[in-house]
Formats: C-alpha cells, sequence, structure tokens
C-alpha cells in the first residue's frame, strides 16, 4: 500500500538536510507534491492578513499559469504576455525592481537580441528582436519555451535576491523583512524545454546559488525532476543533499525511495524505464506518456551502442513510419493529444517496439553492470 501526497510531504518536512533531490517521470504527482507540501507548510487560512510572509516559495507548473497572452486578434500586432496580479511578482518587480535582472538572464538562456519590454505598472511584457540598428522587428509571439525561459528567469532573480538578503545575518540590517520567515524553495521542474548546454547551466546555476545560501539562515531547498541530465548535474554539484525517486503505484497511492547516486548508478535509469514499460504492458495500462518512455530508452541505447540517432534503432522496414509515431506521441503535436487512452494499434506499437530493443541488441540481452 502506497503513501499519500500529503504524508510524502511530511516526510519532506521531517529531513533536516539542506537539499532533497527528487526524480520522478512525468506523471507522478511532482507538481501535486509541490503543492500539498506548501499546503502543509503554509496553509491558506481565513486568519492570514495581507502583512503576512510566506513559508514556502515554490516554481511550479502554477507558477506558468501566471502568465498569459493577449495575441491582439482583431490587429494581429499588439501581442503581449500578460501578468496576473499576484505577491510572487510584485515582490520581483514592484519591491525589488528585478525586471533589468530579469531580462539579462532571460537573453542569457536564450539570445541577447531577444528583448523583453516591460509595463510601467508591470501588468504585461512584450518582446521583441533588436537589430542594432536602433531597430526592431515589433511585438513578437516568442515560442513555448522562450516563454518557460523567461518565467524561469523571473523566479531565478527572485530566489537570487532571496538568497543574498538572507545571508545577511543581522535581520536590521536585512534590504527587506519579506523574506524573513521563509523557510523552504520548492522548484519543480524548472525548464524542460531547455537544449542540454542550456539545462546544464540552468543546473550550475541552480547548484550555485544553493551552495551562496548561507547554512545559518536556516532555508532548505526540494527540487524534483524528471530530467536524468538535471537530476545528474544537479547530484553531482550539491555536496550535502539526500535523494529519491518518487513513484506512482498501481493502488493510487506514491511510494518516495531513498536513493544514494545519480540517476545511472542509484536506480538504473534505462533499467527502470524498461521495467515501467513493461509492467505497462503486462497490465494493458499504456498512455500516451509511456511513448516518452520508450522514446527516453531508445536515445539511451542508442548512445551507448554508437548510434548517431536512435531512429537507427528501429525495425529497418518500419524506420520511417515508426519514427514518426514515436515522435507525434512524444512530441504531443497531434489534435489528439488530450487523449490520454491511446488506441489498441498504438499500445501493440509500444510492446513492438520494446520487444524490438530486447531482442536484437546485446546492449539489453545481458544485464548492464550497473543493474
Amino acid at each position: 500500500m502506497g503513501q499519500t501526497l500529503v504524508e510524502i510531504a511530511e516526510t519532506l518536512r521531517a529531513t533536516h538536510k539542506k537539499v532533497q533531490l527528487i526524480y520522478a517521470f512525468n506523471a507522478s504527482g511532482k507538481t501535486r507534491l509541490s503543492r500539498e507540501f506548501r499546503d502543509l507548510i503554509d496553509p491558506k487560512t481565513e486568519e492570514r492578513g495581507d502583512d503576512h510572509r510566506t513559508k514556502v516559495l515554490y516554481y511550479n507548473a502554477f507558477t506558468e499559469d501566471l502568465f498569459y497572452w493577449d495575441n491582439d486578434l482583431e490587429g494581429d500586432i499588439e501581442r503581449k504576455l500578460k501578468i496576473q496580479p499576484n505577491a510572487y511578482t510584485k515582490s520581483a518587480f514592484e519591491d525589488l525592481g528585478l525586471d533589468g535582472n530579469v531580462i539579462a538572464t532571460f537573453q542569457r538562456y536564450t539570445q541577447p537580441n531577444l528583448t523583453p519590454r516591460f509595463s510601467t505598472d508591470f501588468s504585461e511584457v512584450t518582446f521583441s528582436l533588436e537589430r542594432g540598428t536602433d531597430t526592431s522587428t515589433g511585438n513578437l509571439k516568442i515560442s513555448k519555451g522562450e516563454e518557460s525561459n523567461f518565467i524561469w528567469s523571473v523566479f531565478y532573480c527572485l530566489l537570487d535576491q532571496v538568497i543574498s538578503t538572507r545571508n545577511v545575518a543581522d535581520v536590521d540590517e536585512r534590504e527587506t523583512d519579506q523574506f524573513n520567515d521563509l523557510e523552504y524553495i520548492f522548484i519543480d521542474d524548472p525548464v524542460s524545454s531547455l537544449d542540454e548546454n542550456h539545462l546544464i547551466q540552468l543546473a550550475v546555476d541552480i547548484a550555485d546559488l544553493i551552495k551562496s545560501s548561507d547554512t545559518v539562515n536556516g532555508l532548505k531547498f526540494i527540487i524534483t525532476t524528471h530530467s536524468p541530465l538535471f537530476f545528474n548535474v544537479l547530484f553531482n554539484e550539491l555536496k550535502n543533499k539526500i535523494c529519491y525517486m518518487l513513484k506512482r503505484l498501481e493502488d493510487g497511492g506514491f511510494e518516495l525511495e531513498a536513493k544514494n547516486g545519480d540517476s545511472n548508478h542509484s536506480f538504473s535509469y534505462h533499467l527502470y524505464l524498461k521495467q515501467t514499460l513493461e509492467q505497462a504492458i503486462a497490465a494493458d495500462k499504456i498512455e500516451r506518456y509511456h511513448f516518452t518512455l520508450l522514446r527516453n530508452l531508445y536515445e539511451k541505447t542508442s548512445s551507448f551502442l554508437g548510434y548517431p540517432r536512435w531512429s537507427e534503432l528501429l525495425p529497418s522496414d518500419q524506420q520511417l513510419y515508426l519514427n514518426r509515431i514515436i515522435q507525434f506521441t512524444s512530441h504531443n503535436t497531434l489534435s489528439s493529444e488530450a487523449i490520454a487512452e491511446p488506441s489498441p494499434e498504438e499500445k501493440q506499437t509500444v510492446k513492438l517496439l520494446l520487444d524490438h530493443l530486447r531482442n536484437n541488441y546485446s546492449y539489453w540481452q545481458k544485464e548492464p553492470p550497473n543493474a
């Protein structure tokens, strides 16, 4: 019998380590865990006054929901990213004046000439490509990945300010008192759309911020991710941490399993992918996210065997067709993406491709040494 997310949140609270790293596949409950943890540490009650100081600063999918697009459907010119009024952005922009820092951070993760411009009341932001000759492209609709980068940049700059403020030991000498009651920073999968180089840089940046946080200031950090690369970089950068794998169980409960290494050595990521797919096939409970796991398994196998492209491992007589099926289902590019249940033919494709991998490549015919 698994635990509830509330019970797992209690476990995280009872742990006194400075940093807790959690790996979990998508759809395993990471975002819900961040909400349960926030409600456990800092519940919203009627007794809260306007002067309430938050105890948990978190980044998750709900953070991104604070930003939404006005696409100017009539004129198709004045496209802008709207910012819902909230304490999070008010603290970053109005109270601390971090807009310049956010722009610099955003350009570092994207491109130097992609420039955000805030309205005077910080209720919206527009984007343009600066040409270097006093001309620009006007208001752009940036990509979803660039949008996620921008929202993360806001959080990152606020976190940087939080840590530098809390590192001032004398409370009376701090620039602001709004972080004095803060206890936890909860980060759930910051930016999954980055390429490998930028994802590594982001992980290193987070680790540097955490390491700069003075132990005596009392801040604790919980970071969840579905990216093995992001997990591994943080694992190697941060020394004083505890690592877990979060699993969603068949009975609807959850399990938080302690681990003692990176994704390859501690929970043998490739073997766990294989096991998860086998269990889903056996129980006839294949969902669309299993195509992402299948693709990850092919990518990891091709990398180990020295193939330049994972698609080269597919059956040669159907390579183009099967590559397209996996690409579409793993990236949710079809109009049917909202349908969680794959068709019987799609389920059979998962079984076929997993069997193909096991039966045709020696990497899987004998357990790797780290299994």
